[in-house]
């Protein structure tokens, strides 16, 4: 049931990096930032969330926030086994945070990329009936609504990437069980984890677009504040995907912020 590019040899000396996605996305978001992580040393895991990505889910299973927490607890109880430096964009910062919280022992670090933490899960769309709600879902995947929505993602990439990017993103919701399993998340509430958010006992980076129009900076600077132990770093000329848009200044950021502490100890 699990999609993910894994490491060709994995260092059980080290943490490992393991990469989320945001909404309805996949792996393949980070296509440009994982070869940067390897030949910087690290030992990098890129993780399809239940639902999402291309993992096969010929056997429909419930897609809520418990089973995508326990789906990739199981995971890294399979294949990781030792505390992680777990990242998440956008969305998949609400997933990093509620997987830190409810599973201390598998998370050593948390990296934060334009985090989408302080939405009330997904609000309003948790009520609508199914019918309605399957065909919101199917406008999702048209190819209009992801060029807009690169629009307001990216700071400033030419139409040919922006079309790239088009493809890239909607490849797996030509999946057969991807209508099933996105409405199955919408309707059952999704993340909600401001509350939750002064739980979080591990070191954190944030990391954020200064051009970033979906997301306003000013939640990042919140996300800081509500952080027991955090640091805030921005990327000039950048929109609200910054491993994407500029994976050369996210890896840097990573790389500072593991070897802080390595160096010290």
């Amino acid at each position: 049931m699990s999609s993910c590019v894994k490491p060709l040899m994995q260092d059980k000396a080290e943490n490992p990096v393991v990469l989320l996605h945001g909404f309805d996305s996949s792996c393949l978001e980070w296509r440009y930032t994982y070869p940067l992580l390897e030949e910087a040393g690290f030992e990098a895991w890129a993780f399809d969330i239940l639902g999402w990505g291309f993992s096969d889910l010929g056997k429909l299973p419930s897609c809520d926030v418990v089973s995508k927490r326990d789906h990739l607890y199981q995971f890294w109880k399979s294949h990781i086994k030792r505390a992680m430096i777990l990242v998440g964009p956008s969305l998949g910062s609400a997933v990093a945070i509620d997987f830190a919280i409810n599973y201390p022992e598998a998370v050593e670090k948390l990296v934060l990329i334009d985090a989408s933490v302080y939405a009330e899960g997904t609000g309003n769309l948790s009520t609508l009936p199914r019918a309605v709600a399957y065909a919101g879902v199917s406008v999702l995947k048209s190819i209009p609504l992801r060029l807009y929505a690169n629009y307001l993602t990216f700071s400033n990439i030419s139409f040919s990437i922006s079309l790239d990017w088009t493809n890239i993103g909607r490849l797996h919701c030509l999946l057969p069980w991807w209508e099933d399993a996105t409405v199955d998340f919408m309707t059952s509430g999704g993340y909600n984890v401001a509350s939750q958010i002064k739980k979080v006992r591990q070191k954190t980076l944030i990391i954020w677009g200064e051009n970033d129009r979906i997301i306003s900076n000013k939640l990042a600077v919140q996300l800081h504040c509500d952080l027991s132990d955090a640091i805030i770093r921005q990327i000039p000329d950048c929109g609200h995907l910054p491993h994407v848009e500029r994976p050369d200044s996210v890896v840097k950021f990573i790389v500072e912020f593991v070897k802080r502490d390595q160096g010290s100890k």
